[in-house]
């Protein structure tokens, strides 16, 4: 007999601070640079974002997010057999421990399960979906809780009016849970470090010192070009091995980094906009968090219904992407 992975429970969390554009605006014209609402809204499609609070680690949203997971699939936590947390914003430097395990304690698992970070930044989330898709199907595990959480608030540098305006804090999880019933129908992850330095973090620890810069750094028109060739791409590569066309699909669910994008990448696809699950304008691009998070809320609204095909897909830092053709 077959076996699948399929989703049994989603849950989200957004830290409670929330920062309007003209916030944003305020404080960057204390430093003597000029936006606006209209600015960062023209040019991302955002107006809100959530800021975690500064007793808050990548740790503490993901448990609040798992927490709702858990009580949706209305499951006993003692019988998760595996955790896999993607982050770019570990609790501890260089993600050592990692914030997996973290959670797994916060959690009170105590069944000794593996927990285990992926670091693929705003593709983290489809990386970590697909590894226990695999194993799942491999026998190996049977109840997998795939996190997707971050605070990208620490390492955005507010002097930078292209970047600072685009990213927000918080946590999206999901139950994988073994079954006879196709779940997650294909999948697909692809990479190219030659691309690495259009979206990363460049700095890097020596001797207990800071090397280099801390903060997000970005070429957005390198981005969007790229971002717009590979999803288009990788959609196109799932929706075959799972040997659907477009028009099958019920809602396409991408990473919410600009709104133009999202636009444009349905546009190729044959996806109608009210097809898109968009969270992007109040929430901005929270990264690993971003697909779980609208996936929750697509299926708390009541849009996404037992049987609905979903085509989720991100890409981000490394450069990675990836996608998914799910049966919820």
């Amino acid at each position: 007999m077959t076996t699948f992975a399929k989703i049994i429970g989603t849950g989200s969390y957004l830290p409670q601070n929330k920062v309007t554009n003209d916030e944003l605006a305020k404080r960057l014209e204390l430093q003597g640079i000029e936006t606006s609402d209209e600015w960062i809204y023209s040019r991302s499609g955002i107006k809100n974002r959530c800021f975690a609070s500064p007793d808050q680690m990548t740790s503490d949203l993901a448990v609040h997010a798992a927490k709702a997971a858990i009580e949706m699939a209305q499951i006993d936590i003692q019988s998760i057999d595996l955790i896999i947390l993607a982050t770019s914003t570990s609790d501890h430097l260089g993600g050592f421990p990692s914030t997996a395990c973290v959670v797994q304690d916060k959690l009170g698992i105590k069944n000794h399960c593996a927990a285990f970070d992926v670091q693929a930044v705003c593709s983290g989330f489809i990386y970590g979906l697909n590894l226990a898709d695999a194993l799942i199907r491999s026998g190996t595990n049977k109840r997998v809780l795939i996190i997707g959480a971050e605070v990208f608030s620490r390492i955005l540098n507010f002097q930078d009016r292209t970047t600072c305006v685009l990213f927000g804090d918080g946590a999206g999880a999901v139950l994988l849970e073994a079954s006879n019933e196709p779940g997650i129908l294909s999948s697909a992850l692809h990479a190219d470090g030659a691309y690495r330095d259009i979206l990363c973090v460049p700095g890097n620890t020596n001797a207990g010192g800071l090397v280099g810069s801390a903060f997000l750094k970005m070429d957005g028109q390198a981005v969007f070009k790229l971002a717009v060739k590979v999803l288009e791409q990788v959609a196109i590569e799932v929706l075959e091995k799972a040997q659907l066309t477009s028009s099958q699909i019920d809602w396409l669910i991408p990473h919410q980094a600009n709104i133009r994008i999202m636009e444009v990448t349905a546009k190729k696809l044959g996806i109608s906009l009210d097809q898109v699950i968009v969270t992007l304008v109040e929430q901005g691009n929270t990264s690993a968090a971003s697909i779980p998070l609208a996936l929750d809320a697509g299926v708390r609204s009541g849009k996404i219904k037992r049987g609905h095909h979903l085509l989720l897909e991100g890409v981000g830092g490394g450069f990675t992407w990836g996608a998914a053709c799910i049966r919820f």
